[in-house]
């Protein structure tokens, strides 16, 4: 019930749909209930005058074949209505499970995997249209039958079943109809959704860009958009289906017709009993379908509460990182990073970062090296606020960032990191991500001081080049490439290079090395270097290991100290590859 409850609190904006459909359960309930008195009125008629005459018969007849006449309207309205209501409930669900988990920090996904927050979205969501079109409608109308019906006496007359085979052969033409009618809508739904699941699992999996970039608002337009075109689909063939089925239905109840007019003529010729035109209405009606349907329905009530558990744990989680009451809206500002004694770990018994302290000025390049696993990505993950400090503080322009909003302090950094992502889309689109309205000469200045102008130029159609997904048709240098690109043309105050050179070969490197130099001096740049021509320019090299800073200085310094920073050095040029990490 606390379910159900949460469940009809989230369709309050569809209450419209609903009440029609349970004024038409309600109807056809009632309707159901009826066409046993009229059967029982010319029974009555039978035995109070002991005889019946046509002119008695007829009206009986047809005010039956009215009453199913009207059963097709609230049939449509009860189906198709509880549809549109439930698929439209179901497309706002996975819209808000969507933007709660942009909402979330990435403590959150460490381990969780994508295939089952997808599930979540698509699949655990999708039980509640069969739960709110389905299970409840029909389950409300069997328990009423099953009420409205007591006992029935019943009986079977062989001449008359034949008789109600007559609708066979309308049955048969009107569902090959239906087959060939709805079959290329359901195909075009299934397409739709795959749609929708191809981009939520591009989005969350470049999560860290769209939150960085702060494009949660479109990134929710986006979804929002498969969505609504995936439910217009799927109602397109639902409104076929919602056709079909009190079409059917007419048709089988047609035999019913043909039991209360053929049977009152057998009557009539004194050959059949009214009890047995009644035993015939009952079952082909009245008892066994509500019976048989019990079973089923308690099966798609059980889904949809497996599945209404799974999606409602996820809205129930709250974001760990999350702007407070009084947190304020910084301006873009000069990238001055401070960080005062600051302590981090991913779990409660774990210290990644111990007592780190450094400032990084504006302007300056600050190198984070050392061997792996001492916490340097953690530090720029700091930065952008993806986790918070166990202890100490962290400050920007000389506002602690816990007082900043999360959209603001974003905005004033940009990212590129080794493991690039880039959106299923064109060239330029990707480089413009992180601005708004930009120029194509905004994109192209910036893909010249990325030094990428030139290979892009060299693709069939330059900027307007679809790259795949996650950029597949381009090399790891012309991705990196593009993320300076587009960190360029966001024009932020910090740049945080993360081993943007780890992976490319030596002129692909000089060339990134040059779009790094373009930019040094312009912004605060903090890189984390796996190679030694990165690192030897920086103003300031902090030396990591074991989570703790323990050197720092310029270069040509900390080769003379003979310290952990100059071994590392000496390792990596007596390689003679400089491929080795820092």
């Amino acid at each position: 019930m606390i379910f159900l409850r949460r469940l009809f609190y989230e369709a309050k904006p569809y209450w419209h749909y609903l009440l029609i459909t349970a004024l038409a359960v309600l109807a056809l309930t009632g309707l159901d209930l009826i066409a046993p008195q009229l059967v029982r009125r010319m029974l009555h008629l039978v035995e109070t005058e002991g005889m019946l005459s046509m002119e008695r018969l007829r009206p009986i007849a047809l005010g039956l074949l009215a009453l199913y006449s009207v059963k097709i309207v609230f049939r449509f309205l009860a189906s198709y209505m509880s549809h549109v209501g439930s698929w439209r409930l179901v497309a706002n669900m996975r819209t808000k499970v969507y933007d709660h988990l942009q909402k979330l920090s990435m403590g959150f996904f460490q381990d969780k995997q994508t295939g089952q927050l997808m599930s979540i979205t698509i699949n655990d969501v999708d039980t509640f249209e069969s739960l709110i079109a389905h299970a409840i409608p029909e389950m409300t109308t069997n328990v009423l039958v099953l009420v409205g019906v007591s006992a029935i006496l019943f009986s079977m007359n062989p001449t008359l079943a034949a008789l109600t085979l007559i609708p066979v052969p309308l049955l048969i033409l009107a569902t090959r109809l239906y087959a060939h009618r709805v079959r290329p809508n359901f195909v075009l739904a299934q397409k739709r959704i795959a749609e929708l699941n191809a981009l939520l699992q591009d989005n969350l999996s470049g999560l860290k860009e769209i939150q960085i970039f702060n494009k949660q608002a479109q990134e929710r337009a986006k979804v929002n958009e498969k969505a609504q075109h995936h439910v217009n689909a799927i109602l397109v063939a639902l409104r076929l289906n919602a056709v079909f089925h009190p079409t059917i239905e007419f048709l089988t109840s047609l035999g019913l017709v043909i039991v209360v007019f053929f049977g009152g003529m057998l009557a009539l010729q004194g050959t059949m009993r009214g009890s047995d035109i009644v035993a015939f209405m009952l079952y082909l009606n009245l008892f066994y379908h509500p019976i048989t349907a019990m079973a089923r329905l308690m099966e798609d009530i059980q889904r949809a509460l497996a599945g209404g558990e799974r999606v409602f744990k996820v809205l129930d989680t709250p974001p760990d990182i999350h702007d407070k009451p009084e947190a304020i809206a910084l301006p873009k500002g000069t990238g001055h990073i401070t960080f005062d004694m600051v302590s981090f770990g991913y779990q409660d018994n774990q210290r990644v970062l111990e007592d780190i302290s450094f400032e990084a000025r504006p302007g300056q390049m600050i190198a984070l090296v050392g061997p792996t696993g001492v916490g340097k990505t953690s530090i720029i993950s700091l930065i952008a606020r993806f986790y918070a400090p166990r202890e100490g503080r962290i400050l920007l322009d000389g506002h602690d960032i816990r007082d900043i909003t999360l959209a603001s302090l974003r905005e004033q950094i940009s990212v590129v990191l080794q493991d690039v992502f880039l959106f299923n889309g064109t060239i330029g689109a990707n480089i413009a991500y992180g601005i708004e309205n930009a120029t194509t000469e905004d994109v192209v200045r910036a893909a010249k001081i990325a030094h990428a102008h030139e290979f892009i130029m060299a693709t069939p159609l330059g900027y307007d080049t679809a790259i795949g997904e996650r950029g597949m048709k381009l090399s790891g240098g012309q991705k990196q490439r593009l993320a300076i690109a587009r960190a360029v043309l966001r024009n932020s105050p910090i740049l945080i290079l993360d081993e943007a050179t780890a992976s490319v070969d030596v002129e692909t490197e000089a060339q990134i090395q040059g779009a790094i130099n373009a930019l040094a001096g312009s912004r605060t740049i903090v890189v984390i270097a796996h190679r030694l021509s990165t690192v030897k320019r920086a103003d300031i090299i902090l030396v990591l290991e074991d989570g703790k800073i323990v050197e720092q200085g310029k270069h040509e310094a900390l080769i003379s100290s003979g310290g952990l920073y100059s071994r590392l050095c000496r390792v990596q040029m007596e390689s003679a590859t400089f491929n080795q990490p820092m």
